[in-house]
């Protein structure tokens, strides 16, 4: 007896049974026309699955399982993500495991696990498969990370799997996703118990690479285009300007276009204006960056400077 092939909606909490589901959150139904369909209604109207487009190396997904998730199976690539609501219950490793918010699931590249709802509330998550041979290029070579038990309660590894997971429809720079890959990677590391080794640094490749970003703030810039232009490897780069300079190269780019937009702001440049003249994507990135960096909006910064 064949049963309903695939849904997938866009993410959002369903309605309740007694409402209509909107047509535009139903991406995919296919159903064969001779099958019938086994699964009961409110099945059918609770369990959704949302993917964000793939980036190379990367598959990013949110989903919510009222019961029974999905049987045995397993992945050439870690599974990393965040149980966001309920319970998340899973076979990983010869026992059972319950993921709850707060903490970060971690399934070891070709280990077997399970997934379904730990309570009657079900579970809503996002997810994301990551390819080993993306966290070896970061990692130098290094065995790769495990997590014992397929959990973590380590701050840092959730911080850094919280920047990947955010919102599914927002897309990334690709600076932005290079910098999230790499503290990510280093996370694991750290969470999975592996020693750092001190590494040696190229103060003047980091250098190059800082006053290129000086040069390039009104256009997208790629950790490939930096280290083309500082003469060092890309990994090895993004470390050395952690060391050097304090923070990432996103985050470093990111601040200089929050000066340039103050400034522009300043000299009585519309927001709209200042935010494309400093190389954000539109106001509305710009605000978003502006606000988490200084804790108010820039509207109500230039109003408070203009007093």
């Amino acid at each position: 007896m064949q049963q309903l092939s695939s849904t997938f909606y866009r993410g959002e909490p369903l309605p309740s049974a007694e409402r209509q589901v909107p047509a535009h959150w139903v991406n995919v139904v296919s159903i064969d026309s001779t099958a019938t369909i086994t699964m009961t209604h409110p099945a059918l109207r609770n369990d959704w699955f949302h993917r964000a487009p793939d980036v190379t190396g990367l598959q990013r997904f949110e989903a919510f399982f009222a019961g029974h998730g999905y049987d045995l199976h397993r992945h050439d690539t870690y599974a990393i993500g965040h149980t966001l609501a309920g319970v998340q219950r899973f076979q990983y490793r010869g026992g059972w495991r319950h993921s709850l918010p707060g903490g970060t699931m971690v399934l070891h590249p070709d280990e077997v696990h399970d997934g379904e709802a730990g309570t009657e509330t079900g579970f809503h998550y996002r997810m994301m498969y990551i390819e080993p041979a993306l966290i070896q290029q970061m990692l130098g070579g290094q065995p790769l990370p495990f997590i014992k038990n397929g959990l973590s309660t380590d701050p840092r590894l959730f911080a850094a799997t919280e920047v990947l997971l955010r919102s599914l429809d927002s897309p990334f720079e690709p600076l932005e996703e290079q910098d999230a890959m790499f503290d990510l990677a280093q996370a694991l590391n750290s969470a999975g118990g592996v020693p750092m080794v001190r590494q040696r640094f190229d103060y003047v490749a980091a250098e190059r690479a800082r006053e290129y970003m000086h040069s390039a703030l009104d256009r997208t810039v790629t950790l490939e285009e930096l280290a083309h232009h500082s003469g060092r490897d890309r990994w090895s780069l993004s470390r050395d300007f952690r060391l050097l300079f304090g923070t990432s190269p996103y985050r470093y780019l990111t601040m200089r276009r929050l000066d340039l937009v103050r400034s522009l702001l300043i000299q009585g440049q519309s927001l709209v204006s200042a935010a494309l003249i400093a190389g954000f994507t539109d106001q509305s990135h710009m605000t978003r960056q502006f606000s988490k960096t200084y804790g108010l909006s820039p509207a109500r910064w230039i109003k408070m400077h203009l007093r």
